[in-house]
């Protein structure tokens, strides 16, 4: 028995990435944690331990369990029954503590990741093994290292700044800005130079690391920033590269049978079988409560969670498909399976006006067709070439290059509308900037950037006020408490909790 294998405490099992090869890379044994006994001796030990880190990546918390994000945004509600899951209630209506498990939870399973790639990127390098696939798999580690930190930030703000597999105990949070120019930036100009690009990889290795996915997730990165130039040489980048393009259709987009399709940048493939042996359980907890009619027989399809909300049907402009294709209703037929939902749960709901308030409605994005209780094939998408146009459009306004933004936002809108009547011709950069922000609401709904878009960008007082939302507090995620105690008081919680 190889000696690494011996050693294994936690032997985490893989999903595949693709499902055209029975040697597909994720459905090998990839290594979990390990004690310290455990060493490195071949170049297949190496490949394994660089493909535990993309399973980290469908970690409950990280791509398969709630959609917390989008259910702290105006796009959704907790749904399903009011007293499943009583906690998102809660988060829903930021009324939550710093004691909350789910922003916990969240924190240790990208944590995890991170730990996982620093594992590949200290035992690797000492590897005799093939050069260039050390070189690809030292890079894949840090653009996952940087993905698992990116979302980190964005949540948490400042960080431990963890760059070994063992580090100690009483670590404090360095400021963001320090994780960004010292971790993200650093790691994902690493992955640029030495990832392949899509179309170098045969199709068992579809879904790894890419050149165009580093690309693209600096340029999300420099967005944030605020470094505009970078972020619209980047995008351009990708988008010059010819490595993608857009689907014919919105809705195709999402078709189950668009499996690392053109418009796949970076995304996490699932198999439909369960969790352990690879699946994803996104589609299942959003998926129609209920019933659906497969064939004239009645199916469940999921739990529900993550309701989409009266304001986001509202807020689509008339004509745009990209409503139908992103919400479910009742009565809806969809791939010839009929929505029934379930009547334990109130269609519709009121406000103390006695106006309509929510709907019972469901994602539609990630709906599976077929007799399935589970939904466990669906591909997680964290970065689609659309998200790419709409960081070139939105940098390049900012720039005050009104021109090439409105190319790259007319590309999208053209796609979602089949063609240029809905092109857009404002060229006032302020006006324009607002009509960017709502092509993102509009394209992106429901894929967990609303919150995130609405802080980086000042509105989410306005916007999510109402709800909730206090300034100087929900910006940001709370610290998990069992952090600042682990670390005797080292790590500091956020501003309001």
């Amino acid at each position: 028995m190889n000696t690494i294998k011996s050693f294994i405490i936690l032997l985490v099992t893989g999903g595949l990435l693709v499902l055209s090869s029975c040697e597909d890379f994720l459905e090998k044994e990839p290594l979990g944690d390990l004690t310290t006994e455990a060493f490195y001796e071949s170049q297949d030990d190496a490949v394994l331990a660089t493909n535990a880190i993309y399973n980290a990546y469908r970690a409950w918390f990280v791509t398969g369990g709630f959609p917390i994000a989008d259910i702290m945004s105006d796009d959704m509600v907790k749904g399903s029954s009011p007293a499943d899951a009583a906690f998102l209630s809660d988060i829903n209506n930021f009324n939550f503590t710093p004691g909350e498990g789910a922003f916990s939870n969240i924190w240790s399973a990208l944590f995890v990741g991170v730990r996982r790639a620093n594992i590949v990127l200290e035992e690797v390098p000492d590897i005799e093994m093939d050069e260039n696939l050390k070189s690809r798999l030292l890079a894949e580690a840090r653009f996952l290292r940087a993905a698992f930190y990116f979302e980190l930030a964005r949540s948490y703000g400042d960080l431990p700044k963890v760059l070994s597999s063992k580090p100690e105990r009483n670590l404090s949070r360095v400021p963001r800005d320090e994780i960004y120019n010292e971790i993200i930036i650093p790691d994902l100009q690493y992955a640029i130079e030495n990832l392949p690009r899509k179309s170098e990889y045969g199709d068992a290795d579809l879904g790894r690391a890419t050149q165009g996915a580093s690309q693209a997730l600096l340029a999300k990165v420099y967005l944030y920033r605020q470094n505009f130039s970078e972020a619209q040489a980047l995008a351009e980048a990708v988008i010059s590269s010819g490595e993608y393009s857009l689907p014919d259709s919105f809705a195709e987009e999402f078709a189950p049978t668009q499996v690392q399709g053109p418009g796949a940048v970076f995304e996490i493939s699932a198999i439909q079988d369960n969790f352990s042996n690879g699946g994803n359980q996104y589609g299942q907890t959003q998926g129609v409560r209920g019933t659906v009619l497969v064939n004239g027989e009645p199916v469940g399809k999921g739990w529900g969670f993550g309701r989409p909300t009266l304001d986001l049907i509202n807020f689509y402009e008339e004509g745009d498909p990209r409503m139908d294709a992103s919400i479910i209703f009742l009565g809806d037929t969809i791939y010839g399976e009929v929505i029934v939902g379930d009547g334990g749960t109130p269609d519709t709901t009121y406000n103390e006006s006695g106006e309509i308030e929510q709907l019972e409605t469901y994602n539609q994005k990630v709906f599976m067709p077929g007799i399935q209780d589970a939904q466990f094939g669906y591909n997680r998408k964290i970065l689609r070439y659309a998200e790419v146009l709409l960081i070139a459009a939105e940098a390049a306004n900012e720039n005050g290059n009104t021109a090439q933004a409105l190319e790259y936002l007319n590309q999208v809108r053209s796609r979602a509308f089949g063609d240029a009547s809905a092109a857009i011709t404002e060229t006032d950069q302020s006006a324009l900037r607002q009509l960017i922000y709502d092509e993102r609401r509009a394209e992106l709904a429901l894929e967990g950037e609303r919150f995130y878009d609405l802080v980086r960008t000042g509105r989410a007082v306005e916007v999510l006020g109402p709800l909730g939302f206090q300034a100087g507090r929900n910006e940001l995620f709370p610290v998990p408490q069992s952090e600042i105690d682990i670390t005797e008081g080292a790590m500091r919680q956020n501003p309001g909790y």
